[in-house]
């Protein structure tokens, strides 16, 4: 399908083949296949054991859906923000949005545990910066992401407690989610620390201690890697580290603004379908279903399926049984699997969708910029 985009003529460069094999549709159906085949799946136990929502679509149902389209687009541009901040204006807007797209799509097929990182990489790459100001892209905005929660959820934790993590009444479920919540947080916090020292405070201790990490018998085959990582946060410090205050909150702001709203969706898909949600919560509930949600997402980023998927899905009523009820208390199964497929439809399925578009538009513009660059020469 994607060949379709290149002219004859064009010469691809065998990383951007690659790209562009990337959005083929055998690519991409596997994670389309998985997920729906898992909300398939659960609707079939839900009418089972008839289980299925009552839905009652009202003038507002319809309102709170275009209110989460809008929010979905609110977060884009706030990613597209934070780009155009850290770039420091070398990209224009459109083209901050259309990096957004790939960066968000690339994500959407690797594995949530893995990250978009190395589509990224080659993505900013063909973009003609500067190999610092690349690595610093990277490794700042993973810094960003990690900070938005290492500092987060201990707060959250403070002031809500372990219903944050998991909904109470069952021991063993929960000591399961508990158990996945705190290595996925310990996880996110030693790499989140080892970036953020190593960049902002002494990379060269950083880069002695992975030289040591590296020089023992059975990590030597990771030297290579570890020695251009080092590299690479060492020049990301001297990228960073000149920076104003100003550049960090703005880049930290927009930050908080696209995970806030990425949880904030949920919360309008929730007081959009859930009675229960929308009469009779409080700033306390939502709270609680806010620190719930970003717990949620602490533990799918063990996953090993591309974006999630299947797993999302499948944890998602698990995780808020006790927000998804009916006026007497009772967990509403159909309707956790409806509202969990909406909000995979606009923040994933979308995603995978927009790359089959953008991405062979953004090689075809490398592509003939390339070819007219050589027809001036």
């Amino acid at each position: 399908m994607p060949d379709e985009y290149v002219h004859e003529g064009e010469e691809l460069t065998e990383d951007e083949q690659d790209m562009l094999n990337s959005v083929r549709f055998s690519r991409i159906i596997l994670p389309i296949l998985l997920g729906l085949g898992v909300v398939g799946y659960m609707m079939w136990r839900s009418f089972q054991k008839e289980q299925l929502p009552e839905l009652n679509w009202t003038g507002m149902t319809i309102l709170l859906l275009l209110l989460c389209v809008f929010l979905l687009g609110l977060r884009h541009i706030a990613y597209a923000i934070r780009l155009r901040v850290i770039t420091e204006g070398e990209f224009t807007w459109r083209k901050c949005i259309e990096l957004i797209f790939i960066w968000e799509f690339s994500s959407a097929i690797t594995p949530t545990s893995v990250g978009g990182s190395g589509v990224a990489l080659f993505v900013l790459s063909q973009e003609k910066l500067p190999a610092g100001k690349i690595a610093a892209i990277i490794f700042y905005t993973i810094i960003l992401d990690t900070t938005f929660f290492v500092i987060g959820l201990p707060i959250l934790f403070i002031f809500l407690g372990y219903p944050m993590i998991f909904p109470e009444g069952d021991a063993a479920g929960s000591a399961v989610i508990t158990n996945s919540f705190f290595i996925s947080y310990v996880l996110m916090l030693t790499y989140g620390t080892l970036f953020f020292y190593g960049i902002i405070i002494r990379p060269d201790k950083i880069r002695n201690l992975l030289g040591w990490l590296t020089s023992w018998k059975w990590t030597k085959r990771f030297r290579r890697g570890a020695v251009k990582m080092a590299k690479d946060m060492v020049t990301t410090s001297r990228e960073i580290r000149t920076k104003p205050f100003s550049y960090h909150v703005t880049a930290f702001g927009a930050t908080a603004a696209a995970w806030s709203i990425r949880f904030g969706l949920v919360m309008i898909l929730m007081i959009a379908f859930v009675p229960a949600v929308r009469e009779g919560f409080g700033w306390a509930q939502q709270t609680l279903l806010y620190g719930r949600l970003e717990a949620m997402y602490v533990v799918l980023a063990l996953s090993p399926t591309p974006g999630g998927t299947g797993i999302a899905e499948a944890a998602f009523g698990p995780f808020l049984r006790d927000f998804i009820v009916d006026v007497d208390g009772k967990y509403i199964a159909g309707m956790a699997v409806l509202i969990a497929f909406i909000w995979r439809l606009l923040t994933y399925y979308f995603y995978l969708l927009a790359g089959t578009i953008v991405i062979p538009n953004w090689i075809r513009g490398i592509v003939n910029e390339r070819i007219r660059k050589r027809k001036a020469a």
